[in-house]
Parts: C-alpha cells; structure tokens; sequence
C-alpha cells in the first residue's frame, strides 16, 4: 500500500513526566544502536528484546536500512513482526524472514520531488553522485562508489532511473542516496537541506558525507507516530533509541528516548537520556531497567 500523507504530530513538546507512563512500545535503530560493530546482535541484547514482548511491550525496529538487509534481525521477530525500513519510507512484516518480506505501508518519494532534489543538489554541491533505493531494486549511477555490499540492478544518470518512462516506474521510490567525495558530512547535510528545502526530507546515517532523501514529510518519527496511532499507543508509551542525525525527529518524539554513549552530538541534545555505547549493550540495559522498574 502506498502512503504519501504528512504526518505533522511527529515533533511535539513533552506534556507528561514520561518515567510515570509505562511504555508499551520501544522503538530502536539498529546500526550503532541495536547492532555491535561487528552487525551482531549480542546475546544480552536478544535476552532483553525477548523480556519486553514478553512482558507486553512491542519492540519496533526502526532503521535507515532497505527491507532485504533486514536479515541481521530476522530470528529476534517477536509478535506483530514489523519493522520500519528505509528512515520511515516502508513498514516491513518480516515474519517471512529473509528475500520474503511483505511490504505493510510504503510512503514513496515522488519522481518529480527527487528528479528536483537531485538538480538542486548538483547545483549547489557539484561532484554529488547518487543511488536510487526501490522496494526491490538498487540503482545508481556509474560514479556511484561501491559504498554497499550488493551489485546495482543498473547504471544510468539519475535523471535517467528516475524519469517518468524509466522501465523501474512499476516500484515506488523509496529513497536517492547522494554522495560527495569531498564534503564534510554535517557540511553536506545542512546545503543539500538548505537547497532542497520541502520538496523532500534530507537527513544522514553514515560517518561519510552520504545523505540519504525521503518523501516530504517522510522520517522514522512520522511512521513510527502512524504505527503507534494505529495501536492507541501515545508518544508518551514509547521508548526509543539511536544514535544518528537521521533518529533526531523519532528521539525528540517519543516520550523517553535514549542516545547511545557513540552517538552524533545532535542526538546527545536531542535524546531524553544516554546509555552506553552499542558495544557495551546500551539498549539492553535500559530495557532490563525498565522491566525492573528503575527506568
């Protein structure tokens, strides 16, 4: 199901002390966050995630990642079995495990606001290459680094992948990724932000000048806010974790929200609360503190 409405209520100023609210949802990004180094999810770290369902907490990932590298996650699926993928722009049942995920909701960049943002974004950054993120596919364009670990299903200019009689118009858009060789990642965050303005959101989730360009309106904030609406859950039920720029909206939304000890100073400032780095099982010792009451 494709999803294009603006979801306004996902930034919101606190009205509840949120430590006298049980939570009933906890909302955690994955890499630098869930994941070690390493992409592993640690044992401490499946006890705690099975202890919250089991106690009758949801647990939501909410990631940046695309539907089919979800398999990192795959065997801790509890319950409802969904996830947040593309920084908001899908909602994923995994049940299926990995190659065989359905897609619930999809909030889809519009050709025409991405055809926009990459002209604007080559005027005011030159030397940006990009990458098209699709349901299933993964294009990009020649001069596109080898920044993941799969091979395109094409190379063309993004003009070309993007236009309106490209052969991928059958999927929906879910994300461009713009790369500079140069820039320094904060640096090209705030331009393309700047020339982009609301013709699409821009956020960041690499340490390399990589930003990665949703729908207007589109982040995990707004998504997790259209899940949770859909359960009668309230921001002030919901615990959340991360660690990068692009989990800013979702931290400054939930009504608990916890920076991991590595994150970007943007999340230190916008989180309600730190916790130790990914390495030292952060989120997992937060949830074994909320389940004993002392979070």
């Amino acid at each position: 199901m494709r999803d294009n409405e603006r979801v306004t209520s996902a930034i919101r100023e606190p009205e509840t002390p949120a430590a006298t609210t049980p939570p009933r949802l906890i909302a955690t990004d994955l890499d630098g966050t869930l994941l070690r180094d390493d992409k592993s999810v640690s044992p401490r770290t499946v006890a705690a995630l099975a202890a919250a369902e089991e106690a009758g907490i949801e647990v939501f990932f909410v990631t940046g990642r695309p539907a089919r590298w979800m398999d990192v996650v795959s065997d801790h699926v509890h319950g409802h079995g969904l996830a947040i993928c593309g920084n908001g722009a899908a909602v994923v049942d995994l049940h299926g495990g990995p190659g065989a995920h359905r897609f619930v909701k999809v909030r889809e960049l519009p050709r025409s606001n991405a055809l926009d943002a990459v002209g604007l974004l080559r005027d005011a950054a030159p030397g940006t290459v990009y990458a098209v993120e699709q349901t299933y596919g993964f294009y990009q364009e020649p001069a596109y680094p080898k920044l993941h670990m799969e091979v395109p299903d094409d190379l063309a200019p993004a003009e070309d992948l993007l236009a309106e009689d490209s052969p991928t118009t059958a999927e929906p858009v879910l994300k461009i990724l713009a790369y500079h060789p140069a820039m320094e990642p904060d640096a090209f965050l705030t331009v393309a932000r700047l020339a982009i303005g609301d013709r699409a959101t821009v956020t960041r989730s690499s340490p390399s000048a990589l930003l990665e360009i949703s729908g207007p309106g589109v982040s995990k904030a707004s998504t997790l806010a259209l899940c949770c609406a859909e359960r009668g859950i309230s921001h002030e039920e919901v615990v959340a974790f991360g660690d990068m720029p692009n989990d800013v909206e979702m931290l400054t939304w939930a009504g608990r929200s916890y920076a991991m000890g590595n994150a970007h100073p943007d999340v230190l400032a916008a989180a309600s609360g730190r916790t130790v780095a990914n390495n030292d099982d952060g989120v997992a010792v937060v949830i074994e503190q909320l389940l004993n009451g002392r979070a």
